[in-house]
């Protein structure tokens, strides 16, 4: 057919007065500009209204200018759910550089791969990390042509009031370039560390790299010298995530300033969320950017109540001092705080709102929530989806229904979240949606502006994962009568245990470099406390007799903690003719949240 002529498309394109490019960062300067004296962010003794918010992410984004940071650099944060954290997430893309949030629970040798591969220039990072950011920067400085990143040290008020009540000091002391000598270099990382007269001098030997303390970075710069770098394409990168990989190292997700704005509002539909809420931060922000919410916060000009750790305790004092009315959390979360004392909830009255990703919640967790007064919704993700993508929409007729039906009900994946354009399941090979009975398995895909730009640096991946124009997750999934996606197996091998994706094929890596390993298969074990924990299935070679516990040490000598097997059992491994491993057959066995019904 011809192309018809559109009169609306004559004389009438786009122009400064009808389109300004979409980015999250203006969330901050509407929140300061309506409610300058509303508060936004609560952290110990800290208190900061949106107007002061601003005028420090500001100061922060000088101090990046400073420094050259702008368009194309990455700025790498390894940050506790702290004040630092949220400036971060505004400052980095408000400079035109990309934030890249690095796990707080990595090894070294990753935090190694990521600054080096991400190339990044200048690196925030929390004093409880000083051993692993250390020895992760010795590493760089050990190879060809290394190239460290200025790194500015965070000494964050509730951490040192921690160490002092243990009688320990953390304070950096300015750096005397004098007083690194050659024989410094000698230190251990631990001996730098606890050499506090001349640590900053002892570090700087050790590793090469600069670090600066954080409070006397940003006295040296003024909010009102930042100059706006908003970003010429909606699409431009605003963030940089690395995701646990199948096989190698870690993939760095590339999501962009549309993505984040619009995934950003889609959290405020998805949750029926009001203005001003009071928001909890018991998810991970180094987690897809907190699941996009530092910017939701903002659009609503709501509270952040920073949460340096993960306690039950702690966690129902500020529900109850703050009425905070929303936080997200993987299950392990939810499952403390209905495990906790009863009496640590007293005085809590009010309707809290929480959010549930990693795992289908379960029976006894809707219940233990209803019975606490609390409001659970499910939603799934990817990083590369900035998050959560879908969610399992309640529906009013539920409330009718026993709590085995609500709870079967709200394990479902869901629909897809309001401003997320597409998702469905297919058939990869055909790219044909499956059957919406609830029996026929496809992949779960994705399609929309809240999808990633690409894996960096990874063309041949990236080429791979959107196929047939469709973001493949790898998720395998079948479709019920109602159009809700429910997920049966997990295609990539990835245990989530914690909230944390942990690659099965990391761990099987590390098994078979013991020598008396001859197979093994590592599946995901359902766990009360952790949603899931690694299973490892070990055939050994003959004439060799171990100890599960032998090779759990072995494992921690090569891998983080989180990711080392919890157990282990010794098997005669099913296998295909061919010889691959059925890790089904061991997925019933572990009885695994993975297993295919």
């Amino acid at each position: 057919m011809p192309k018809r002529p559109n009169p609306y498309r004559e004389h009438l394109d786009p122009n400064a007065a009808n389109y300004a490019v979409l980015t999250p960062t203006d969330f901050l300067h509407w929140a300061a500009e309506a409610y300058p004296r509303r508060t936004a962010l609560i952290h110990g003794d800290i208190r900061q209204d949106w107007g002061q918010l601003q005028h420090v992410c500001q100061q922060v984004a000088a101090g990046l200018q400073k420094h050259d940071i702008g368009v194309g650099d990455t700025v790498a944060v390894m940050l506790p759910n702290t004040p630092a954290m949220i400036y971060a997430h505004f400052a980095v893309p408000m400079t035109g550089a990309v934030l890249n949030c690095i796990n707080t629970r990595l090894d070294p040798a990753t935090v190694a791969y990521i600054l080096r591969h991400s190339e990044s220039k200048l690196f925030f990072y929390d004093a409880e990390y000083d051993a692993v950011v250390l020895s992760a920067l010795q590493q760089i400085s050990e190879q060809a042509n290394p190239v460290l990143p200025l790194c500015i040290r965070v000494l964050d008020p509730v951490y040192v009031e921690e160490k002092a009540a243990l009688g320990q000091s953390l304070e950096l002391s300015p750096l005397d370039e004098e007083a690194a000598e050659p024989r410094s270099k000698s230190l251990s990382i631990q001996q730098a560390i606890d050499g506090q007269s001349n640590m900053a001098s002892n570090l700087q030997a050790l590793t090469q790299a600069r670090i600066e303390d954080f409070d006397r970075w940003l006295s040296k710069a003024s909010a009102q010298a930042f100059l706006s770098s908003p970003p010429e394409l909606e699409t431009d990168a605003i963030g940089l995530n690395y995701t646990s990989g199948t096989t190698g190292h870690p993939k760095g997700v590339v999501v962009h300033h549309r993505g984040a704005y619009l995934n950003a509002l889609s959290n405020v539909l998805a949750w029926s969320m009001p203005r001003h809420p009071v928001y909890l931060w018991t998810l991970p922000m180094f987690h897809c950017n907190g699941w996009c919410f530092p910017w939701t916060i903002a659009a609503l000009a709501g509270v952040n109540v920073c949460l340096r750790k993960v306690d039950p305790a702690l966690i129902f004092r500020l529900i109850r001092e703050h009425r905070v009315s929303h936080y997200c959390g993987a299950p392990i979360v939810h499952a403390m705080l209905i495990n906790a004392p009863a009496s640590l909830r007293a005085g809590i009255d009010h309707r809290v709102a929480c959010m549930v990703a990693g795992a289908a919640p379960p029976a006894a967790m809707i219940a233990g929530m209803e019975a606490m007064g609390f409001d659970l919704t499910h939603v799934y993700g990817l990083t590369e989806v900035y998050g959560p993508a879908s969610v399992c929409a309640k529906q009013d007729d539920w409330a009718a229904l026993s709590l085995e039906d609500r709870a079967e009900r709200n394990a479902r994946q869901g629909l897809r979240y309001p401003l997320q354009a597409g998702l469905d399941v297919m058939d990869p090979e055909t790219m044909q949606a499956v059957p919406r009975d609830g029996e026929h398995m496809g992949e779960v895909m994705f399609r929309g502006n809240i999808v990633m730009k690409g894996y960096l640096k990874d063309p041949e991946a990236t080429k791979k994962a959107f196929a047939g124009g469709w973001f493949h997750t790898g998720d395998l999934a079948v479709v019920d009568a109602s159009g809700y996606v429910r997920l049966k197996d997990r295609a990539k091998d990835i245990i989530i245990s914690g909230g944390e994706n942990i690659s099965s094929i990391e761990i099987e890596d590390a098994l078979y470099r013991h020598p008396a390993v001859m197979a093994c298969a590592v599946v995901a074990k359902p766990d009360p406390k952790w949603g899931e924990t690694p299973l490892a299935f070990v055939e050994l070679k003959p004439g060799f007799d171990l100890q599960a516990q032998a090779l759990i040490d072995h494992c921690r000598g090569l891998l983080a903690g989180f990711k080392c097997p919890r157990e282990v059992r010794f098997v005669d491994l099913p296998k295909t003719s061919t010889g691959k491993i059925q890790k089904h057959l061991l997925r019933a066995q572990a009885k695994s949240a993975s297993a295919i019904a």
